[in-house]
């Protein structure tokens, strides 16, 4: 007799469930042991990233299999919102994705109808061949798969923050995250995340998220911002990266150990 297997809580679920922001940060390096140690550092949420890294399909099922064991949520960002691509990553058991550069309501709607099984959506069936189903040892996944996953939108741009109210109102979209960094490009403040007309717009995002009873996050990798955010209402946040957190680290060692004992300079012989 084969084990039969139950899928975990999804991010939506957690997110409806918990009663505090819930804090996680990303996987961008593509390495396992970088996710593997992440997934046990007592975050809630752990991002694996196909849009900005050198993730394949390989290493993302790899990643996700590796963080299975510790109690963290993972979720994936695929690199655009393709119903083909979002097929292939729900297959490899990605229960929680996040799409980027979500602009209207329109959209998210497709969005939604590529997570999902016919009559709902246009998600191709294989699940018997993957890992999603874990090889058809859940029981019923077919007609539990609908439930089983949860839809992340990203708010990237001035416009899709004019259109964030319509957005948050397509039903299947479980949460909204704004990405300031994009944010700040589009509306000409390029690398300027903490200006304070990038910060007015993603509030404007989390007041409409609010309006709808809708979780809405925030990346934010100054503590001092993500903190701000979290006191105007985000529901979650993702606070660092493991290349990030290991460049500034190894740049901390260097200033340090090499740059405060360099030779003092050499006077005029005396």
């Amino acid at each position: 007799m084969p084990i039969r297997m139950t899928l975990p809580p999804t991010f939506g679920e957690r997110l409806r469930t918990t009663d505090r922001p819930l804090v996680g940060m990303w996987v961008v390096s593509g390495s396992p042991v970088a996710a593997e140690i992440a997934a046990g550092s007592g975050l809630d949420l752990l991002l694996i990233d196909g849009e900005h890294s050198a993730n394949t399909l390989e290493s993302i099922q790899l990643q996700l299999q590796l963080v299975a064991a510790f109690p963290v949520c993972p979720l994936v960002r695929v690199p655009f919102g393709d119903p083909v691509v979002i097929k292939q990553v729900l297959d490899l058991g990605a229960q929680n994705l996040i799409v980027p550069m979500v602009e209207s309501a329109a959209q998210a709607t497709e969005l939604v109808r590529a997570v999902r099984y016919p009559p709902q959506g246009v998600r191709g069936v294989g699940s018997a061949l993957a890992r999603s189903s874990r090889w058809n040892r859940v029981d019923d996944y077919l007609s539990l798969a609908n439930g089983s996953v949860s839809l992340t939108v990203q708010i990237e741009s001035a416009s899709a923050v004019e259109h964030a109210a319509e957005i948050l109102a397509v039903d299947g979209v479980d949460a909204v995250f704004v990405g300031p960094a994009d944010l700040s490009a589009s509306m000409g403040l390029l690398g300027q995340q903490g200006h304070p007309t990038v910060i007015a717009a993603v509030e404007r995002v989390l007041d409409a998220a609010a309006a709808a009873g809708k979780p809405a996050g925030v990346n934010a990798f100054d503590p001092a911002v993500a903190e701000h955010y979290l006191d105007h209402g985000a529901s979650f946040v993702l606070v660092g990266a493991d290349v990030s957190l290991l460049a500034r680290a190894s740049e901390g060692l260097a200033e340090r150990f090499i740059d405060g004992r360099r030779a003092a300079p050499r006077g005029d012989g005396y």
